[in-house]
Protein backbone atom coordinates (compact mmCIF):
# COMPACT_ATOMS: atom_id res chain seq x y z
CA UNK A 1 0.00 0.00 0.00
CA UNK A 2 1.27 3.37 -0.95
CA UNK A 3 1.65 6.14 1.65
CA UNK A 4 -0.71 8.97 1.58
CA UNK A 5 1.23 12.18 0.86
CA UNK A 6 0.27 14.92 3.04
CA UNK A 7 -1.21 17.96 0.36
CA UNK A 8 -2.12 21.31 1.84
CA UNK A 9 -4.63 23.69 0.14
CA UNK A 10 -4.10 27.43 0.70
CA UNK A 11 -6.69 27.80 2.76
CA UNK A 12 -6.87 31.34 3.23
CA UNK A 13 -9.27 32.31 0.30
CA UNK A 14 -10.61 30.63 -2.32
CA UNK A 15 -12.61 26.91 -3.14
CA UNK A 16 -10.82 24.99 -0.27
CA UNK A 17 -13.23 22.35 0.20
CA UNK A 18 -13.49 21.28 -3.01
CA UNK A 19 -9.93 20.63 -3.74
CA UNK A 20 -9.50 18.85 -0.27
CA UNK A 21 -12.36 16.35 -1.11
CA UNK A 22 -10.76 15.87 -4.69
CA UNK A 23 -7.34 15.18 -2.58
CA UNK A 24 -8.93 12.72 -0.24
CA UNK A 25 -10.39 11.03 -3.25
CA UNK A 26 -7.73 10.83 -5.23
CA UNK A 27 -5.26 8.87 -2.10
CA UNK A 28 -4.08 11.89 -0.39
CA UNK A 29 -4.62 13.36 3.21
CA UNK A 30 -5.69 16.86 2.87
CA UNK A 31 -5.26 19.82 5.53
CA UNK A 32 -5.71 23.66 5.44
CA UNK A 33 -2.48 25.84 5.30
CA UNK A 34 -3.23 29.35 6.76
CA UNK A 35 -0.30 29.63 8.52
CA UNK A 36 3.99 29.07 7.98
CA UNK A 37 3.97 26.16 10.43
CA UNK A 38 1.01 24.74 8.69
CA UNK A 39 3.13 24.89 5.09
CA UNK A 40 6.28 23.38 6.79
CA UNK A 41 4.09 20.08 7.59
CA UNK A 42 2.44 19.51 4.05
CA UNK A 43 4.33 17.22 0.94
CA UNK A 44 2.96 19.40 -1.71
CA UNK A 45 0.54 22.17 -1.66
CA UNK A 46 -2.74 23.40 -3.79
CA UNK A 47 -3.58 27.08 -4.56
CA UNK A 48 -7.46 27.03 -5.21
CA UNK A 49 -9.27 29.47 -7.37
CA UNK A 50 -10.60 32.57 -5.89
CA UNK A 51 -9.64 36.26 -6.51
CA UNK A 52 -5.42 36.44 -7.29
CA UNK A 53 -5.17 39.82 -5.34
CA UNK A 54 -6.58 38.67 -2.43
CA UNK A 55 -4.69 35.79 -2.13
CA UNK A 56 -1.93 38.26 -2.67
CA UNK A 57 -2.66 40.46 0.07
CA UNK A 58 -3.74 37.79 2.32
CA UNK A 59 -0.73 35.27 2.23
CA UNK A 60 1.58 38.57 2.63
CA UNK A 61 -1.19 39.82 5.49
CA UNK A 62 -0.44 35.96 7.08
CA UNK A 63 3.34 36.09 6.88
CA UNK A 64 2.93 33.26 4.35
CA UNK A 65 4.05 34.67 1.07
CA UNK A 66 7.63 34.35 1.56
CA UNK A 67 7.34 30.65 2.97
CA UNK A 68 5.59 29.80 0.07
CA UNK A 69 8.31 31.40 -2.48
CA UNK A 70 11.28 29.47 -0.90
CA UNK A 71 9.03 26.07 -0.20
CA UNK A 72 8.33 26.19 -4.29
CA UNK A 73 12.15 27.57 -4.81
CA UNK A 74 12.88 24.45 -3.02
CA UNK A 75 11.06 22.41 -4.69
CA UNK A 76 8.22 21.60 -3.25
CA UNK A 77 5.06 20.38 -5.81
CA UNK A 78 2.22 22.62 -6.05
CA UNK A 79 -0.72 22.73 -8.19
CA UNK A 80 -3.03 26.10 -8.75
CA UNK A 81 -6.46 25.89 -10.48
CA UNK A 82 -7.62 29.76 -11.74
CA UNK A 83 -6.45 32.38 -9.45
CA UNK A 84 -3.53 29.56 -8.71
CA UNK A 85 -2.54 29.50 -11.49
CA UNK A 86 -1.88 33.29 -11.56
CA UNK A 87 -0.26 33.06 -8.27
CA UNK A 88 2.41 30.29 -9.55
CA UNK A 89 3.03 32.60 -12.75
CA UNK A 90 6.46 34.52 -12.91
CA UNK A 91 4.65 36.99 -14.94
CA UNK A 92 0.98 38.54 -15.08
CA UNK A 93 -0.89 40.65 -17.12
CA UNK A 94 -4.26 42.51 -16.25
CA UNK A 95 -3.43 42.32 -12.38
CA UNK A 96 -3.56 45.80 -10.05
CA UNK A 97 -0.70 47.95 -9.72
CA UNK A 98 2.09 45.93 -7.64
CA UNK A 99 0.13 42.86 -7.65
CA UNK A 100 2.55 40.32 -6.59
CA UNK A 101 2.64 36.33 -7.09
CA UNK A 102 4.39 33.06 -5.66
CA UNK A 103 5.94 32.43 -8.97
CA UNK A 104 7.84 29.37 -10.25
CA UNK A 105 5.90 28.47 -13.62
CA UNK A 106 8.15 30.32 -16.10
CA UNK A 107 4.88 31.87 -17.92
CA UNK A 108 2.86 34.65 -18.69
CA UNK A 109 -0.56 34.90 -17.15
CA UNK A 110 -3.35 37.03 -18.32
CA UNK A 111 -5.89 37.71 -15.92
CA UNK A 112 -9.75 37.37 -16.27
CA UNK A 113 -8.89 36.48 -19.80
CA UNK A 114 -11.78 34.66 -20.58
CA UNK A 115 -14.15 37.99 -19.35
CA UNK A 116 -16.37 38.44 -16.72
CA UNK A 117 -18.09 36.08 -14.26
CA UNK A 118 -21.29 36.33 -16.58
CA UNK A 119 -18.40 35.50 -19.56
CA UNK A 120 -18.38 31.58 -17.28
CA UNK A 121 -18.60 28.77 -19.30
CA UNK A 122 -17.49 24.87 -19.68
CA UNK A 123 -15.54 23.30 -22.25
CA UNK A 124 -14.68 19.55 -23.27
CA UNK A 125 -10.74 19.92 -23.40
CA UNK A 126 -7.80 17.28 -24.47
CA UNK A 127 -5.71 17.12 -21.39
CA UNK A 128 -2.03 14.61 -22.00
CA UNK A 129 -2.01 11.96 -21.03
CA UNK A 130 -6.11 12.17 -19.88
CA UNK A 131 -7.69 12.18 -22.88
CA UNK A 132 -11.17 14.61 -23.15
CA UNK A 133 -11.91 16.15 -19.85
CA UNK A 134 -15.01 18.76 -18.86
CA UNK A 135 -13.46 21.43 -17.67
CA UNK A 136 -15.47 24.66 -16.10
CA UNK A 137 -14.28 28.07 -16.69
CA UNK A 138 -15.31 30.86 -14.65
CA UNK A 139 -13.24 34.72 -14.74
CA UNK A 140 -10.05 32.23 -15.98
CA UNK A 141 -7.14 33.17 -17.30
CA UNK A 142 -5.22 32.10 -20.17
CA UNK A 143 -1.15 31.38 -20.15
CA UNK A 144 0.03 33.70 -23.11
CA UNK A 145 3.74 32.29 -23.01
CA UNK A 146 5.65 29.88 -22.14
CA UNK A 147 9.40 29.51 -21.17
CA UNK A 148 11.35 26.45 -22.76
CA UNK A 149 11.13 23.82 -19.87
CA UNK A 150 7.17 24.19 -19.09
CA UNK A 151 5.37 21.51 -21.23
CA UNK A 152 1.27 22.09 -22.64
CA UNK A 153 -0.79 20.21 -21.25
CA UNK A 154 -4.31 21.30 -22.55
CA UNK A 155 -5.61 24.11 -24.92
CA UNK A 156 -8.50 25.67 -25.34
CA UNK A 157 -10.98 27.63 -27.96
CA UNK A 158 -9.67 25.37 -30.58
CA UNK A 159 -6.21 25.31 -29.80
CA UNK A 160 -5.46 28.81 -29.42
CA UNK A 161 -5.70 29.26 -25.71
CA UNK A 162 -3.26 27.33 -23.23
CA UNK A 163 -4.94 26.62 -20.09
CA UNK A 164 -3.07 24.06 -18.39
CA UNK A 165 0.91 23.37 -18.20
CA UNK A 166 3.29 21.60 -16.11
CA UNK A 167 6.92 22.60 -15.43
CA UNK A 168 8.83 20.11 -12.99
CA UNK A 169 6.90 19.93 -9.90
CA UNK A 170 4.57 22.44 -10.63
CA UNK A 171 0.76 22.40 -12.69
CA UNK A 172 -1.46 24.90 -13.01
CA UNK A 173 -4.68 25.10 -14.84
CA UNK A 174 -7.21 27.75 -15.95
CA UNK A 175 -10.38 25.83 -15.46
CA UNK A 176 -12.04 24.81 -12.06
CA UNK A 177 -11.23 20.61 -12.24
CA UNK A 178 -12.71 20.27 -8.62
CA UNK A 179 -16.04 21.72 -9.79
CA UNK A 180 -16.58 19.32 -12.49
CA UNK A 181 -17.49 16.24 -9.97
CA UNK A 182 -14.59 14.22 -11.44
CA UNK A 183 -11.13 14.25 -9.98
CA UNK A 184 -8.61 13.18 -12.79
CA UNK A 185 -6.55 16.26 -12.64
CA UNK A 186 -6.12 15.97 -8.83
CA UNK A 187 -4.87 11.99 -9.00
CA UNK A 188 -3.09 13.37 -11.40
CA UNK A 189 -1.07 15.64 -9.34
CA UNK A 190 -1.04 13.38 -6.41
CA UNK A 191 0.48 10.84 -8.30
CA UNK A 192 3.34 13.78 -9.23
CA UNK A 193 3.67 14.14 -5.95
CA UNK A 194 4.02 10.25 -5.12
CA UNK A 195 6.87 10.38 -7.83
CA UNK A 196 9.03 13.26 -6.79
Amino acid sequence: MTIAPTIGVFALQGDVREHARCLEQAGAKAVAVRRPEELEAVDALVVPGGESTTMWKLADAFELLEPLRARIKDGMPAYGSCAGMIMLADRIEGGIEGQQTIGGIDMVVRRNAFGRQVDSFESDIDFAGMGPLRAVFIRAPWVESVGSDVDVLARAEAGDRIVAVRQGPLLATSFHPELTGGCDVHSYFVEMVREL
